[in-house]
This record gives structure tokens, C-alpha cells and sequence, in this order.
């Protein structure tokens, strides 16, 4: 694959709670409706009585697990959340590996990244042949950091003066990709 045939690979890398996912997920309903076909997953809180309790995963066609939660007693543990990896890896795995246009990943984080196949399948992804578009957090792990340093991998970041109109730019670049292809 030459330089010119590189789909595009963006990394939404922002703080917990700017909207990230947020941005993902209206990619996602703007590329379905300009008729581009789009698998992976995304991640959202789950809460009781107000309060942050875990997370849970699902993929963009509707398979959903738990991610972690408080009541889960690990390992592996992020902080007071006990992640349940095979729950993970039983509806994001086979989101990875579905045929589309575009993958989305949410989110390359410390709770998903515990998962050695999780690992190996974004690895897999990334030097693959379609369009992708994950999430990050600015922190440190030698899977992100190695990814955040590759030459076809750009890294877009999220902030509340760009996010709203992020989802627009995003759908219109992939979408044009696509059509190119």
C-alpha cells in the first residue's frame, strides 16, 4: 500500500469528560447517513442514584456488555473499578474484525488496554487497510504512545471551542476518502 492509499487513521485525543465519545458517536449517525458503512464500538458510564458506578461497551450495531464497575472485584483494577475483560473482549473483538468503511474505537484507554487481544486486534487494525477513528486519553502507554508517533496516524485534539463541529469535519473527510477509494 502506497503512501496515497493510506486511509485516514485519527486519534480524538482529549481530557476525561470534554466529549470525546460524544464526538464518536455523531460521526457515527452522520457517516450512517451518508451511507457509509461503520463498525466498532464505543463506551459510556453507567450510574446509579447520580452517581458514576462503571462503564459499559457497545458496539455501533447494538451488541453491549459491561465494561467494569464498582461491584466487579477484577483483575485487572483501574482505580475503584473492577474491569471485566471478557465481557469486553466478547462485544469488542468481533466489532474489530467486521467488514465497514470505517472502524470506530472507543476508547484506547487504560480499562480496554489491560485486554492482551484488545492489544493485538488495534495493532492488527492500525496496520490494516481501512479508515479508523479512536479515542485516547493523553495518557501514557506504550500502545498509544506508539501510535501517536506513526506517520500515518494523525492526532486531532479534542477541546469544547472545536467538539461541535468536529463530527461535521470528521463525516466530510472520511466520507470523501471513501468516495475516492
Amino acid at each position: 500500500m502506497d503512501a496515497k492509499e493510506i486511509p485516514p487513521r485519527i486519534l480524538l485525543e482529549g481530557r476525561p469528560g470534554v466529549g470525546k465519545t460524544t464526538v464518536l458517536r455523531r460521526s457515527v449517525e452522520r457517516l450512517r447517513a451518508a451511507g457509509v458503512s461503520v463498525a466498532g464500538f464505543t463506551t459510556e458510564e453507567l450510574r446509579e442514584g447520580g452517581r458514576r458506578v462503571g462503564f459499559a461497551v457497545e458496539q455501533v450495531d447494538g451488541g453491549r456488555g459491561v465494561l467494569a464497575h464498582v461491584h466487579l472485584p477484577g483483575p485487572p483494577r483501574v482505580g475503584r473499578y473492577g474491569v471485566d475483560l471478557a465481557s469486553f473482549e466478547r462485544i469488542a473483538l468481533p466489532s474489530l474484525e467486521t467488514r465497514a468503511d470505517v472502524v470506530v474505537v472507543d476508547e484506547l484507554g487504560k480499562m480496554e488496554l489491560a485486554s492482551p487481544a484488545f492489544r493485538e486486534a488495534v495493532t492488527e487494525l492500525f496496520d490494516g487497510d481501512r479508515s479508523i477513528v479512536a479515542t485516547v486519553h493523553a495518557f501514557r502507554h506504550p500502545i498509544t504512545d506508539a501510535l501517536k508517533r506513526r506517520g500515518d496516524v494523525e492526532l486531532v485534539r479534542v477541546t469544547e471551542r472545536n467538539r461541535d463541529a468536529l463530527p461535521e469535519e470528521l463525516t466530510a473527510r472520511l466520507r470523501d476518502t471513501i468516495r475516492r477509494a
